[in-house]
């Protein structure tokens, strides 16, 4: 058992690294916790800080859980265990450290970059699906916490189908799935009761179809 508890760990302190907190206080002598909405991720970083250390945040986060699902987990090699839950249990750990942060009073972001790298090296063909629901959300709403959910809501519909379409889905990503589902939503129950009052915060430029749809009508 101590392969396993190892990569467990590692996946954890990986998941850990407070990424938009370390770029805030190195680049801008600033702490992302005390402004905007206060969130320690790449959505509030892109907000205060722009879309360079935003675009820098979400890429570590997401290799965060890439690093967990397919390299901390080879510390479990050995174990009788299916290799996609150990894949998918270090992905866990990564984006569980991600929201609770030892290394920073356990508050962190809402995990759903880290989940995103997870899915990506564990489940290509779900995840995909999930990050075009992702991008349709965002480019119809400008919000990115609609699309964050729509993805959570799109990845186990779509494990669902393509194992009905007979490709390889197995029974624990399937359970991951619906359980992955439940997690982000409850990350993000703030933004839905702003979401709920008309009062979250939106990214005009990312409103791209509204846009285009207009000028597809005035033609």
């Amino acid at each position: 058992m101590i392969g396993p508890a190892a990569a467990l760990v590692l996946s954890y302190l990986l998941g850990s690294f407070p990424t938009s907190i370390v770029v805030g206080k190195v680049f801008f002598r600033r702490d992302i916790r005390a402004e905007g909405s206060g969130n320690a991720g790449g959505t509030n970083t892109f907000r205060v800080f722009g879309w360079k250390a935003g675009v820098l945040v979400v890429l570590v986060d997401v290799g965060k859980g890439v690093a967990a699902a397919l390299l901390a987990s080879r510390l479990a090699a050995g174990t009788p265990l299916p290799e996609d839950a150990v894949r998918l249990a270090c992905g866990t750990a990564a984006t569980v450290g991600h929201v609770w942060t030892v290394f920073a009073g356990f508050r962190g972001g809402k995990g759903v970059a880290t989940a995103a790298g997870t899915l990506a090296a564990v489940a290509p063909l779900p995840f995909l699906a999930a990050l075009a629901a992702f991008a349709l959300g965002i480019l119809s709403t400008g919000i990115v916490s609609v699309g964050s959910l729509a993805a959570a809501v799109t990845f186990p519909a779509a494990a669902l189908a393509i194992r009905a379409a007979g490709f390889p889905v197995s029974n624990v990503l399937l359970g991951f799935s619906f359980l992955l589902a439940p997690l982000i939503i409850w990350t993000h129950r703030k933004n839905i009761g702003r979401l709920l009052r008309g009062e979250e915060n939106r990214f005009e430029k990312l409103r791209v179809l509204p846009r285009l749809f207009r000028k597809q009508d005035l033609k």
